[in-house]
């Protein structure tokens, strides 16, 4: 699979694009606050994430117990594109 394709199989989801719109305008949210957010489950939440994070849109970082997601630095130009929209 391209990496074009990962991308948008990432995003072609509502919960996904959800996530991602939510990091746009807060920068960083928790694993459980997320879930709060899509009114799922923790592990639906990081199963969500674990496919957003394979296709470099976000990235995570481990504080205390917390897992806290945000948009990925480098994400590639085709997610970025496609964000501007939301």
């Amino acid at each position: 699979m391209s990496s074009t394709e990962r991308i948008l199989k990432a995003l072609a989801n509502r919960r996904r694009l959800a996530i991602v719109s939510h990091l746009k305008h807060r920068r960083s949210a928790a694993v459980g606050e997320l879930a709060d957010l899509l009114k799922v489950t923790f592990p639906t939440t990081s199963k969500h994430l674990s496919i957003l994070s394979a296709a470099d849109i976000v990235e995570y970082e481990r504080r205390s117990l917390q897992v806290y997601y945000h948009l990925a630095d480098n994400m590639p130009s085709v997610a970025r594109s496609i964000l501007r929209h939301l």
